[in-house]
């Protein structure tokens, strides 16, 4: 075995044992089969779908792994949070989307099916602090961010284009592959990294790759009622009520 061989194995073994991978697990997210033990022993060399493998979920430079360069990590996602569907109305203007927990279950799965948000409740708010952007609003799930805010309160998010547009320790609504939550942005020193903070104590943060971000909303305003925590018809009824009322008042005034 070679001196840059053996650079390699090391540097493949160390990226596994930074994420605290087992060998079998790396090779689940590597998509190989078994294990990568032969890989660390240097019986099998490390294929092309491994390094693309590598880069996609980990951001590593291949030059690095194949020491040719000293630069660890490359940026290979640009940080593109921006909305996947925007929808409006008939004088089109863009509406206030509202996603209650029930539907924040599917919404990832959902992102982009124009059909699917054609059945969410929306809404115009005429107020300047909702114009020139384009807004979304989410219902609360849980005590992970009490007590600021309160389980099946609603919050309504700016939309972020582009990760480099939110300031660090902003509360935001974070839509992953697979689940949307809500919770403090921590930037790190290495940019492939972003945690998140619960302001509840009892919930410890965790770090996600950024490319698991598929939209990103920070929370501007939020709005409270006495939901009636078995209902989910009940809270968007009453929501719905409020934003009307609301809109109705605001354009009386200006006539």
């Amino acid at each position: 075995m070679d001196n840059l061989t053996d650079q390699t194995i090391k540097r493949f073994k160390q990226i596994r044992e930074e994420n605290h991978y087992t060998q079998s697990d790396f090779a689940n997210v590597l998509q190989i089969r078994n294990s990568t033990a032969d890989i660390e022993r240097g019986k099998t060399k490390i294929s092309g779908k491994v390094v693309a493998r590598l880069l996609q979920e980990f951001n590593i430079n291949p030059l690095w792994l194949f020491g040719e360069s000293n630069q660890k990590k490359i940026q290979l996602h640009l940080g593109d949070v921006s909305p996947k569907v925007i929808t409006v109305d008939s004088q089109n203007n863009e509406n206030i989307v509202l996603v209650n927990v029930k539907a924040a279950a599917g919404y990832p799965h959902n992102v982009q099916d124009v059909d699917w948000y054609q059945q969410l409740p929306a809404f115009d708010i005429p107020l300047p602090e909702y114009r020139n952007a384009t807004y979304r609003g989410f219902q609360v799930e849980g005590d992970s961010m009490m007590p600021v805010l309160e389980p099946k309160e609603w919050v309504i998010g700016k939309a972020i284009n582009n990760l480099s547009e939110i300031g660090n320790n902003s509360i935001c609504v974070v839509v992953l592959e697979d689940s949307v939550v809500v919770k403090k942005i921590k930037k790190n020193e290495d940019a492939s990294v972003i945690t998140l903070v619960s302001l509840n104590s009892e919930y410890l943060p965790y770090n996600i790759q950024t490319h698991q971000i598929v939209e990103l909303w920070e929370i501007n305003s939020k709005l409270s009622f006495n939901i009636d925590a078995n209902s989910d018809t009940a809270s968007l009824k009453q929501l719905q009520e409020a934003m009307l009322v609301l809109t109705s008042e605001v354009r009386n005034l200006k006539s």
